[in-house]
């Protein structure tokens, strides 16, 4: 069990390609490995690697966004397989990009990888209005609400969003992390975000941590 596991997780760790992969999980389910033990041990540990990878300057963003699409098409042979149940959430993001900005390559890749790492996304998509962060912050009830921007006259949304959280009384109830090439992290403090993030790899590192 350990030599398939070990090379799923070394294939997405050294992007060995989506066929490969979908292979190798499919032997693994053939020969009655755990879903969970696929996962954890092989797709997420691989994910974790490219990752370390992607910070030591091994990887640049194309890897990364190849690494994080590959994973996800790999998910979805397994999650048919496993239930709502067993299937370990880290948590609830509702995401999008600020009212004014088309950007969403950087926000797509997050996603995937945020999804891959065990936390249901809700994507919202781009040039999202601020009324619908605050609506869907109501009904879905996120743990974390994820604002994008990439352009530096779409900043202004941001504060926006967090003033109509404010307003709505719901801001207390969810963590808000930015990211995007427009935000810094001192920005994210002036604003009253709890975190912000450079890159879809700190995204994540981010996001487990708010919901500890």
């Amino acid at each position: 069990m350990a030599d398939i596991l070990d090379e799923i997780r070394s294939t997405v760790a050294n992007l060995g390609g989506s066929a490969r992969l979908h292979e190798l999980v499919n032997t693994a389910l053939s020969q009655g490995i755990p879903v969970l033990d696929i996962v954890e041990k092989g797709l997420r540990a691989g994910l974790q690697d490219v990752g370390s990878k992607y910070e030591a300057g091994e990887y640049f963003l194309a890897e990364l966004l190849f690494a994080a699409s590959i994973l996800d098409e790999a998910m979805q042979i397994i999650k048919p397989r496993l239930s709502a149940q067993a299937m370990h959430r880290s948590g609830r993001i509702l995401l999008g990009t600020v009212r004014g900005d088309m950007h969403d390559i950087g926000k797509n890749i997050f996603r995937m990888m945020a999804n891959a790492a065990g936390f249901e996304v809700q994507d919202l998509n781009v040039d999202v209005d601020p009324e619908i962060f605050v609506q869907q912050s109501k009904q879905t009830k996120p743990d974390i609400l994820g604002l994008s921007c990439l352009l530096t006259t779409a900043l202004p949304e941001i504060k926006v969003v967090i003033d109509m959280l404010d307003q709505a009384k719901i801001r207390s109830y969810l963590k808000i992390l930015l990211g995007g090439n427009a935000v810094t992290k001192e920005f994210a403090r002036e604003v009253g975000a709890d975190a912000a993030a450079l890159d879809a790899v700190e995204g994540v590192d981010l996001s487990r941590g708010l919901v500890k």
